[in-house]
Protein backbone atom coordinates (compact mmCIF):
# COMPACT_ATOMS: atom_id res chain seq x y z
CA UNK A 1 0.00 0.00 0.00
CA UNK A 2 1.46 3.36 -1.04
CA UNK A 3 1.78 6.11 1.59
CA UNK A 4 -1.26 8.28 1.89
CA UNK A 5 -1.18 11.94 0.89
CA UNK A 6 -0.94 14.16 3.94
CA UNK A 7 -0.66 17.94 4.12
CA UNK A 8 0.47 20.12 7.01
CA UNK A 9 -0.98 23.63 7.29
CA UNK A 10 0.30 26.41 9.52
CA UNK A 11 -2.20 29.14 8.64
CA UNK A 12 -1.26 32.80 8.71
CA UNK A 13 -2.19 35.95 6.80
CA UNK A 14 1.36 36.98 5.90
CA UNK A 15 3.13 33.61 5.87
CA UNK A 16 1.02 30.44 5.72
CA UNK A 17 3.15 27.31 5.67
CA UNK A 18 1.96 24.36 3.56
CA UNK A 19 3.89 21.09 3.49
CA UNK A 20 3.80 17.71 1.78
CA UNK A 21 6.31 14.88 1.94
CA UNK A 22 9.60 16.33 0.66
CA UNK A 23 8.41 19.90 0.02
CA UNK A 24 7.08 23.02 1.72
CA UNK A 25 5.71 26.37 0.55
CA UNK A 26 5.01 29.73 2.16
CA UNK A 27 2.01 31.73 1.00
CA UNK A 28 1.07 35.19 2.18
CA UNK A 29 -0.78 38.36 1.37
CA UNK A 30 -0.41 42.02 2.25
CA UNK A 31 -3.02 44.19 3.90
CA UNK A 32 -3.30 47.58 5.53
CA UNK A 33 -4.90 48.75 8.74
CA UNK A 34 -6.94 51.17 6.64
CA UNK A 35 -8.44 48.37 4.49
CA UNK A 36 -12.23 48.33 4.40
CA UNK A 37 -14.17 45.24 5.46
CA UNK A 38 -14.87 44.49 1.79
CA UNK A 39 -11.14 44.61 1.03
CA UNK A 40 -10.34 42.38 4.00
CA UNK A 41 -12.98 39.87 2.92
CA UNK A 42 -11.51 39.75 -0.60
CA UNK A 43 -8.02 39.26 0.81
CA UNK A 44 -9.12 36.33 2.97
CA UNK A 45 -10.94 34.55 0.16
CA UNK A 46 -8.09 34.99 -2.31
CA UNK A 47 -5.55 33.65 0.17
CA UNK A 48 -7.81 30.72 1.06
CA UNK A 49 -8.10 29.89 -2.66
CA UNK A 50 -4.32 29.85 -3.04
CA UNK A 51 -3.89 27.67 0.03
CA UNK A 52 -6.45 25.11 -1.18
CA UNK A 53 -4.88 25.07 -4.65
CA UNK A 54 -1.50 24.29 -3.06
CA UNK A 55 -2.97 21.60 -0.80
CA UNK A 56 -4.67 19.83 -3.69
CA UNK A 57 -6.27 16.39 -3.24
CA UNK A 58 -5.11 14.58 -0.11
CA UNK A 59 -6.15 11.94 2.40
CA UNK A 60 -5.54 13.98 5.55
CA UNK A 61 -4.96 17.64 6.38
CA UNK A 62 -3.24 18.43 9.68
CA UNK A 63 -3.90 22.04 10.68
CA UNK A 64 -2.40 24.00 13.55
CA UNK A 65 -5.19 25.18 15.82
CA UNK A 66 -5.78 28.77 16.90
CA UNK A 67 -3.46 30.47 19.36
CA UNK A 68 -6.03 31.73 21.82
CA UNK A 69 -3.51 33.85 23.66
CA UNK A 70 -2.66 35.93 20.58
CA UNK A 71 -3.69 39.57 20.50
CA UNK A 72 -3.56 42.31 17.93
CA UNK A 73 -5.43 43.87 15.07
CA UNK A 74 -5.01 40.82 12.82
CA UNK A 75 -6.35 38.24 15.25
CA UNK A 76 -9.90 38.51 13.98
CA UNK A 77 -8.85 38.18 10.34
CA UNK A 78 -6.58 35.21 11.10
CA UNK A 79 -9.54 33.46 12.68
CA UNK A 80 -11.57 34.19 9.56
CA UNK A 81 -8.88 32.66 7.34
CA UNK A 82 -8.62 29.60 9.59
CA UNK A 83 -12.32 28.84 9.32
CA UNK A 84 -12.45 29.53 5.59
CA UNK A 85 -9.69 26.98 4.95
CA UNK A 86 -11.01 24.36 7.37
CA UNK A 87 -14.51 24.70 5.96
CA UNK A 88 -13.28 24.28 2.38
CA UNK A 89 -11.26 21.20 3.35
CA UNK A 90 -14.38 19.70 4.91
CA UNK A 91 -16.41 20.59 1.82
CA UNK A 92 -13.93 18.49 -0.20
CA UNK A 93 -14.44 15.58 2.23
CA UNK A 94 -10.81 15.87 3.38
CA UNK A 95 -10.43 14.68 6.99
CA UNK A 96 -8.97 17.43 9.18
CA UNK A 97 -6.83 17.02 12.30
CA UNK A 98 -6.28 19.99 14.61
CA UNK A 99 -3.00 20.33 16.54
CA UNK A 100 -2.41 22.85 19.30
CA UNK A 101 0.73 25.01 19.01
CA UNK A 102 2.19 23.41 22.14
CA UNK A 103 1.61 19.86 20.82
CA UNK A 104 3.34 20.81 17.56
CA UNK A 105 6.34 22.20 19.46
CA UNK A 106 6.53 19.15 21.73
CA UNK A 107 6.48 16.71 18.81
CA UNK A 108 9.31 18.63 17.15
CA UNK A 109 11.58 19.30 20.13
CA UNK A 110 10.20 17.47 23.16
CA UNK A 111 9.34 20.81 24.77
CA UNK A 112 5.85 22.22 24.31
CA UNK A 113 7.13 25.73 25.04
CA UNK A 114 9.86 25.68 22.40
CA UNK A 115 10.00 28.69 20.10
CA UNK A 116 9.75 28.70 16.33
CA UNK A 117 13.49 28.97 15.79
CA UNK A 118 14.09 25.86 17.91
CA UNK A 119 11.58 23.98 15.79
CA UNK A 120 13.22 25.17 12.57
CA UNK A 121 16.66 24.08 13.79
CA UNK A 122 15.44 20.53 14.43
CA UNK A 123 13.02 19.80 11.60
CA UNK A 124 15.26 20.29 8.54
CA UNK A 125 18.03 17.91 9.63
CA UNK A 126 15.59 15.31 10.99
CA UNK A 127 13.62 14.96 7.77
CA UNK A 128 16.34 15.93 5.31
CA UNK A 129 14.34 18.73 3.74
CA UNK A 130 15.32 22.32 2.97
CA UNK A 131 13.05 24.79 4.76
CA UNK A 132 13.13 28.53 4.11
CA UNK A 133 11.40 29.76 7.26
CA UNK A 134 9.68 28.79 10.49
CA UNK A 135 6.27 28.73 8.78
CA UNK A 136 7.44 25.88 6.57
CA UNK A 137 9.05 24.16 9.56
CA UNK A 138 5.81 24.28 11.56
CA UNK A 139 3.85 22.94 8.59
CA UNK A 140 6.35 20.12 8.13
CA UNK A 141 6.00 19.10 11.76
CA UNK A 142 2.23 18.94 11.31
CA UNK A 143 2.73 16.83 8.19
CA UNK A 144 5.05 14.47 10.06
CA UNK A 145 2.56 14.12 12.91
CA UNK A 146 -0.11 13.07 10.44
CA UNK A 147 2.11 10.43 8.83
CA UNK A 148 3.16 9.18 12.26
CA UNK A 149 -0.49 8.82 13.30
CA UNK A 150 -1.11 6.80 10.12
CA UNK A 151 1.82 4.51 11.03
CA UNK A 152 3.83 5.94 8.14
CA UNK A 153 6.53 7.80 10.06
CA UNK A 154 8.80 10.02 7.99
CA UNK A 155 11.65 9.72 10.52
CA UNK A 156 12.46 8.30 13.94
CA UNK A 157 11.05 10.54 16.67
CA UNK A 158 11.79 10.15 20.41
CA UNK A 159 9.04 8.55 22.49
CA UNK A 160 8.86 11.70 24.63
CA UNK A 161 8.07 13.76 21.55
CA UNK A 162 5.51 11.28 20.22
CA UNK A 163 3.45 11.69 23.37
CA UNK A 164 2.15 14.86 21.71
CA UNK A 165 0.12 12.72 19.29
CA UNK A 166 -2.29 11.91 22.11
CA UNK A 167 -3.14 15.61 22.44
CA UNK A 168 -4.34 16.01 18.85
CA UNK A 169 -7.97 16.08 17.74
CA UNK A 170 -7.77 13.39 15.08
CA UNK A 171 -10.61 12.74 12.62
CA UNK A 172 -12.40 9.52 11.84
CA UNK A 173 -10.97 8.44 8.50
CA UNK A 174 -14.36 7.41 7.19
CA UNK A 175 -16.85 9.00 4.79
CA UNK A 176 -18.60 11.95 6.46
CA UNK A 177 -21.47 10.47 8.54
CA UNK A 178 -23.47 13.68 8.45
CA UNK A 179 -25.01 15.63 5.63
CA UNK A 180 -23.20 18.90 4.99
CA UNK A 181 -25.12 22.15 4.90
CA UNK A 182 -26.29 22.76 1.34
CA UNK A 183 -24.29 25.70 0.01
CA UNK A 184 -26.39 26.24 -3.11
CA UNK A 185 -29.73 24.98 -1.85
CA UNK A 186 -31.76 24.45 1.27
CA UNK A 187 -29.84 23.65 4.42
CA UNK A 188 -30.14 20.05 5.55
CA UNK A 189 -29.87 19.32 9.27
CA UNK A 190 -27.23 16.99 10.56
CA UNK A 191 -28.69 13.61 11.59
CA UNK A 192 -28.22 12.29 15.09
CA UNK A 193 -25.03 10.26 15.17
CA UNK A 194 -25.43 9.02 18.74
CA UNK A 195 -28.74 7.41 19.70
CA UNK A 196 -30.36 8.91 22.73
CA UNK A 197 -30.19 6.75 25.83
CA UNK A 198 -33.60 5.33 26.74
CA UNK A 199 -35.12 6.95 29.78
CA UNK A 200 -36.15 4.78 32.66
CA UNK A 201 -39.77 5.02 33.62
CA UNK A 202 -40.20 5.72 37.27
CA UNK A 203 -42.29 3.15 39.05
CA UNK A 204 -44.99 4.65 41.28
CA UNK A 205 -44.18 4.21 44.93
CA UNK A 206 -46.76 2.31 46.96
CA UNK A 207 -48.67 4.61 49.23
CA UNK A 208 -48.25 4.08 52.98
CA UNK A 209 -51.00 6.48 53.98
CA UNK A 210 -54.27 5.11 55.40
CA UNK A 211 -57.37 6.25 53.57
CA UNK A 212 -59.33 8.85 55.43
CA UNK A 213 -63.12 8.76 55.13
CA UNK A 214 -64.67 11.99 53.97
CA UNK A 215 -67.66 13.41 55.83
CA UNK A 216 -70.81 11.48 54.82
CA UNK A 217 -68.78 8.64 53.24
CA UNK A 218 -70.14 5.17 54.07
CA UNK A 219 -67.62 2.61 55.32
CA UNK A 220 -68.76 -0.43 53.33
CA UNK A 221 -66.77 -2.95 55.36
CA UNK A 222 -68.02 -1.60 58.65
CA UNK A 223 -71.60 -1.75 57.33
CA UNK A 224 -71.20 -5.40 56.23
CA UNK A 225 -69.75 -6.32 59.62
CA UNK A 226 -72.62 -4.64 61.42
CA UNK A 227 -75.26 -6.48 59.33
CA UNK A 228 -73.52 -9.81 59.87
CA UNK A 229 -73.46 -9.28 63.64
CA UNK A 230 -77.19 -8.61 63.63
Amino acid sequence: MSPRLVRGLDLSLTGAGIAGAGWARTLGSKGKRTDTYAMRRTRLHRLADRILDTVGPCDLAVVEGPSYGSRGAGTWDRAGLWWLVVDRLAARDIPVAVVTPSARAKYATGDGRAGKQAVLDVVGPRYGVALRDDNQADAYVLLAMGHDWLDESLADVPKKNRAALARVEWPLLLPPPAVQLGIGGADQPYPDTVPAAPRRKKKPRPSTEQPVACPGQVDALALVAEVSAA
